[in-house]
């Protein structure tokens, strides 16, 4: 096998969810592919890092352009229900569905002392500084329903501040235990999203 061919087989079965035969059907779909195709998809992933950032607000992903994603910039969401998401496929997940208007808050992640993800790795301290300061009136922790996102809960949950009346809710156990919001299919996210507790 050509040198060039491996490595982007290599590179492509880096991707989480790619295995060998599929990083290979695609590395040769992309030999076979028309020359402007190939050019223009590695163009987009050379700018990608570049013309994208995190929200200044929320830590979801925004064009280099704006410190604020568009949920942030929309004036029609509303800004008392604040929803708090491990990653920026877990809001994705949501909001494909339309059943939320209100605020987002994505953590990067999980507590995982085993992986080495403490709370100083996350966007903690930025979600009890949002809670103290805008009028939040209901924290949805809609943390993965795995060991570690019940940790990144009940963590948030011991750290919030105590002379705020807030309403703190979860998304109801119709999504399987150890299982990922991203991964949930839409009855089951719609299901789990209106029975939050």
């Amino acid at each position: 096998m050509p040198e060039s061919l491996k490595k982007l087989i290599d590179l492509i079965g880096f991707l989480p969810g790619i295995g060998e035969k599929t990083a290979t059907k695609l590395a040769l779909f992309l030999l076979r592919a028309h020359p402007a195709y190939a050019e223009n998809l590695g163009s987009a992933i050379a700018r990608l890092q570049s013309e994208l950032h995190e929200c200044e607000r929320c830590h979801s992903v925004c064009d280099r352009n704006e410190m604020r994603c568009s949920i942030c910039r929309d004036e029609a969401r509303e800004r008392t229900t604040l929803c708090v998401v491990e990653d920026y496929l877990d809001l994705v997940a949501i909001e494909r569905l339309g059943i939320f208007s209100g605020s987002y808050h994505v953590l990067g992640g999980a507590i995982s002392p085993a992986n080495g993800v403490m709370t100083d790795d996350l966007h903690i301290d930025t979600l009890l500084r949002r809670v103290s300061s805008e009028p939040i009136e209901e924290l949805i922790l809609a943390t993965n329903a795995n060991l570690e996102g019940e940790a990144t809960a009940l963590y948030i949950e011991e750290n919030l501040p105590k002379d705020r009346d807030l309403r703190i809710s979860r998304l109801s156990r119709g999504l399987p235990n150890a299982g990922y919001i991203e991964y949930a299919d839409d009855v089951t996210l719609v299901s789990a999203f209106k029975g939050r507790r």
